[in-house]
């Protein structure tokens, strides 16, 4: 099958990484599994040995085509653009997702995080370091504390381009996240224009980053030289109910 570079594919197909996924995902045989773009089904057939039945969402025709097999289900739509919801509680998540639009499809599956058992997704390696970043270090930013927030998150394992075809120009790594009992007690509207506007004046102090008073910072215990990557998720918390107050 030709890939679509539109659709940003590179299908996985070494079976020793194959096996390591399904091993980390460990399913069981009543398990509600999705698996977000399964292409050829490298992944969609070793999934299903070991489950009852399996759903699939894939956005190319062709692919969605081709698989077919005993307990599974193919819904041929773009995960961007699908409702989570329509499916029973207790997701579990999976997929090698299109690294040029990976980050918008965790946002999007975010807002389905009171749904979702887990999720283990191959994301390029870059993406990875990001979400499970610390803050104050290099790779920590807003997808970091949106992600956060919401998800314990394992980086699990790394994958070299040769795993796939065609070679992706970057290295690969497969991430767990775990939603969180607690979910953050503050607007979540307003938290999310609160560190998408910090993180876009990244290089600058929070005094210039920030809608926040002197007296705020000194009630919040907050220095207001401080730059947006050095806050924690916990301080976006309280900096927004700051906000709405």
């Amino acid at each position: 099958m030709k890939t679509r570079k539109r659709f940003g594919q590179h299908f996985l197909h070494d079976p020793g990484v194959l096996k390591k996924i399904v091993d980390a995902i460990d399913p069981a045989r009543g398990d509600v599994v999705v698996e977000i773009g399964p292409g050829e089904g490298a992944l969609t057939r070793p999934l299903l040995a070991r489950l009852d039945r399996l759903t699939a969402i894939e956005i190319d025709r062709d692919l969605a085509a081709g698989l077919q097999a005993n307990g599974l289900t193919v819904i041929c739509a773009d995960a961007l653009e699908f409702d989570f919801s329509t499916l029973p509680v207790g997701l579990r998540i999976v997929g090698n997702l299109p690294y040029n639009i990976s980050t918008p499809i965790l946002f999007h599956l975010a807002r389905y995080a009171d749904r979702v058992r887990d999720m283990h997704f191959m994301l390029q390696k870059e993406v990875v370091d990001r979400m499970v970043a610390k803050h104050s270090t290099p790779d920590y930013g807003r997808l970091s504390v949106m992600l956060q927030t919401r998800f314990a998150m394992q980086k699990l394992f790394k994958v070299a381009p040769g795993a796939f075809r065609p070679p992706p120009k970057v290295e690969s790594a497969v991430v767990r996240l775990v939603p969180l009992k607690e979910t953050p007690a503050c607007d979540a509207a307003l938290f999310e224009k609160i560190v998408r506007e910090a993180f876009s004046a990244r290089r600058k102090t929070l005094r210039n980053a920030l809608p926040l008073e002197p007296r705020d910072y000194e009630a919040l215990g907050v220095d207001p030289k401080l730059r947006p990557e050095n806050l924690s998720p916990a301080d976006y918390v309280r900096i927004t109910n700051a906000c709405a107050r």
